[in-house]
């Protein structure tokens, strides 16, 4: 009880500082240590510096000791997956292949004369090309440059068609995905099995849901502005039209997932090839065909630096967080409060279904607070092996509702980097936006919670 106590006041200041903007890693970090710390003066038994770490001599070095072995274990592990797939990320808009798979996807869109029926479908195609585009705020702004002055064209207004390229990344789908490739690796599931046999199936109904919903929301809320759909004459573009080297260019951002899926256990299971791997054969496939199109070898050499660039992006944003939350997830276990909750919830018979139910409520809590899915997941996330297992139920039946919940709020939450993207584009506050988006991404929510916990 004292542990749980404890946890939750830690808990509750940790979750203050970030609601005052304070640096997440930073508090989560702070956090952590601190539970650690006072777990080794009240229940020294339990505490996970005494169990497979080896001291250092001092238990006060051992507390940062424990952190230099999870940077370790992360870096080389999951950090890793996740800095190759951002460094992919970042060349394929250094060659234009992103831009060039916007504008293929985008254009037979622009064949419908039904504005809002082009705006529904917009979010499904947007929703897929996440797939490839993992970056929620990179992804929006390529659909700003591209599909939204064509939506405005088309007579959809400037707050329907920012909210709607706002939702185009709710589900965090796919390898490419930092979220996904944690959910993954804590259920002790191959990324490309998450994604095919469980994300796949949860998602197909999550965005019909969602794309519905925006039709409806968007026409009420343009009704009730008195907005008219009027097609007009001029591209009302926010900026240049984005250049695409070659149409073929657009086969590069899906060769990765591509080679996952079929040298995997779904197809060839005799050929292993991993997240990294397959990025890693995208970029030099990306070089190939910049050395057919440039012939340039000094600007083509140059250009690979993209790739690591983005790699050291994704440590410094991603990865550190990950670090930092599960010190503190730690931090919460080995103080006893994980522990006691889950005892609770077992004494009180509220089951493995309500205690999901209460994780996804929390994670979302977190999402819309912070505007970060991946803060939100990152700092749960790891919870559930453990309360799973106290349950007899598997990590991946509690993992992929948090997960997918969790990017689902960022898109709600008036903080969120790509909410506020979209609303300087719609010319209107995030508030604005945040109404518009609520009743889609709700709607996603409950068809999620209710496929991923009662079905899958």
């Amino acid at each position: 009880m004292v542990g749980f106590l404890i946890g939750l006041l830690v808990t509750i200041c940790v979750g203050w500082l970030i609601i005052k903007k304070y640096q997440p890693h930073t508090v989560l970090l702070l956090g952590g240590l601190t539970l650690l710390g006072l777990t080794v003066l009240i229940a020294p038994e339990t505490s996970i510096l005494f169990k497979d770490a080896k001291s250092t001599g001092w238990i006060g070095f051992d507390l940062f000791d424990y952190v230099k072995n999870t940077m370790s274990y992360r870096a080389a592990g999951l950090g890793l997956i996740i800095m190759a797939a951002g460094g992919f990320a970042k060349y394929m808009d250094e060659i234009g292949a992103t831009n060039a798979m916007v504008s293929v996807c985008i254009k037979p869109l622009q064949l419908f004369h039904a504005p809002y029926v082009v705006l529904a479908l917009g979010y499904v195609v947007g929703q897929i090309m996440n797939i490839f585009i993992p970056s929620a705020a990179g992804l929006a702004m390529l659909l700003l440059v591209t599909f939204y002055p064509t939506l405005v064209r088309l007579g959809v207004s400037r707050k329907a068609a920012a909210a709607m390229i706002g939702t185009t990344a709710v589900l965090d789908l796919g390898p490419a995905s930092g979220a996904s490739n944690m959910a993954a690796k804590t259920a002790g599931l191959d990324v490309a099995v998450y994604f095919a046999s469980y994300q796949v199936p949860v998602a197909v109904f999550s965005i019909i849901t969602i794309s519905v919903l925006t039709y409806f929301t968007a026409r009420y809320f343009d009704n009730k502005e008195g907005h008219v759909a009027t097609v007009t004459a001029s591209s009302a573009p926010e900026g240049q039209q984005l250049e695409a080297p070659s149409k073929l260019y657009a086969i590069l951002p899906l060769l990765p997932l591509t080679l996952i899926l079929i040298f995997s256990k779904l197809l060839v299971s005799s050929i292993k090839l991993d997240v990294v791997t397959a990025m890693i054969i995208g970029v030099f496939v990306g070089m190939l065909f910049e050395v057919i199109r440039t012939r340039d070898f000094k600007s083509i050499f140059k250009g690979v630096m993209a790739f690591f660039d983005g790699m050291g992006h994704m440590f410094a944003r991603i990865v550190s967080l990950i670090i930092c939350a599960e010190t503190f997830a730690a931090g919460l276990k080995t103080i006893g409060a994980v522990g006691f909750l889950t005892t609770s919830a077992q004494n009180a018979g509220l089951g493995f279904t309500i205690m999901t139910l209460l994780l996804c409520a929390i994670v979302a809590a977190v999402a819309i607070l912070t505007g970060s899915g991946n803060a939100a997941f990152f700092s749960f996330g790891n919870l559930a092996p453990d309360m799973s297992a106290k349950f007899g139920a598997e990590a991946v039946s509690m993992l992929l509702p948090m997960q997918l919940t969790a990017g689902l709020a960022r898109s709600i939450s008036p903080v969120a980097g790509v909410i506020i993207a979209v609303s300087d584009a719609g010319q209107c506050s995030p508030i604005d936006i945040v109404k518009r988006t609520a009743i889609p991404v709700l709607g996603g929510i409950v068809i999620t919670l209710l496929v991923s916990v009662f079905f899958v």
